[in-house]
């Protein structure tokens, strides 16, 4: 399949879907000279989407359709969740790791997101942050370069890198595949991503019905030895706005070969995610500090165990932060980001 065509735009360059063009130079040619007065954002491009079926995923289809661009959905054999607006988008069955399978599901797209990630594995389950978090991208880029697909969007991580946890190093690992597969890549590294999780889960219903619905104390890590000391901070980004970021870059090449850290625009500490968590669900709740540390140890005996809440791993990931700039988000979005206001915690109440 040739690649999408390109025209002139204020911000550079604007990708053209191939459905506009049918390959040919006379149509082309024509698109070009349409292209003066109007813009590419009105083409259908046929998007493979691997990870659609999840949280995020499930903005991200929306907001192609809204867009109207055609996604095309992988669906893991006994998924249950199903894809949100299943008829209008084309469904392809199947396990990534089967070469037939990602070939059904790239044949004839003009690109492809990657959003699949794990935050603890299951060994058990063959569900590792390698084949995942990796080997998943390697397989993907592979395929879309054998079969003409020119774009490729990779759902990363805010402060990936090597050397790190597993987590992120095969986040950053995957990052590096991607760049180096000649495909015309885009990277996006989120913060915490929050908003309505629509029957699944996300930052904060998880804070709410861990720590904010129990009758105990909730927990308010830090990383000094003291309370006060070493305040972990966080810029919790609105999912719809994620998704925004994602659909912009795709008819935008001048996002291509870019990485871009997606922030919301406050920066929030734990306990200032806890206490509005708590306000929107008009919870009184005592707050008690808690060195990560301690927390730590506790992981150090129990976190082998599907029971205990976090491994250490995770909790060194807590330590170092979670803090990313909103100022390439506003650029894609072209609208003021989404903050983690009291008000845009209204779907806890249901």
């Amino acid at each position: 399949m040739a690649p999408a065509s390109l025209r002139s735009s204020p911000g550079g360059f604007v990708r053209r879907c191939n459905s506009c063009t049918g390959g040919g130079s006379a149509a082309l040619a024509a698109v070009l000279i349409w292209g003066l007065a109007n813009s590419c954002k009105g083409c259908v491009m046929r998007v493979a989407i691997v990870g659609g079926t999840g949280f995020i995923g499930g903005y991200l289809i929306d907001e192609l359709l809204r867009v109207g661009h055609q996604p095309i959905v992988l669906l893991r054999p006994g998924n249950q969740r199903g894809v949100r607006q299943q008829d209008r988008c084309t469904i392809v069955e199947g396990d990534i790791a089967t070469p037939e399978v990602l070939a059904a599901l790239l044949q004839g797209c003009d690109a492809v997101i990657y959003n699949v990630g794990i935050l603890r594995e299951s060994k058990r389950k063959g569900v590792t942050f390698e084949n995942t978090q990796y080997e998943g991208v390697a397989a993907t880029v592979d395929a879309a370069r054998k079969l003409g697909v020119p774009r490729f969007l990779l759902m990363s991580a805010n402060g990936v890198k090597q050397p790190g946890t597993p987590y992120q190093e095969t986040k950053k690992r995957a990052e590096d595949c991607a760049f180096a597969s000649g495909l015309d890549t885009t990277v996006f590294r989120p913060s915490l991503v929050f908003g309505n999780p629509r029957g699944l889960n996300e930052i904060a219903s998880q804070l709410h019905n861990d720590m904010i619905v129990p009758p105990l104390p909730a927990i308010a890590f830090h990383t000094g030895l003291f309370p006060g000391r070493g305040q972990v901070r966080m810029s919790p980004v609105h999912v719809e706005d994620v998704a925004s970021a994602f659909v912009a870059a795709l008819s935008d090449d001048s996002t291509i070969g870019q990485i871009y850290e997606l922030g919301g625009p406050e920066t929030l500490t734990w306990r200032d995610m806890l206490e509005r968590v708590a306000a929107a669900t008009a919870k009184n709740k005592w707050i008690v500090p808690m060195p990560i540390g301690l927390m730590w140890c506790a992981a150090l005996l129990f976190d082998r165990l599907s029971f205990f809440p976090v491994t250490r791993d995770q909790l060194g990931m807590l330590a170092e932060g979670n803090i990313a700039s909103d100022v390439d988000l506003r650029k894609l979005i072209g609208r003021e980001p989404r903050s983690m206001a009291v008000a845009e915690l209204s779907y806890l109440q249901s």
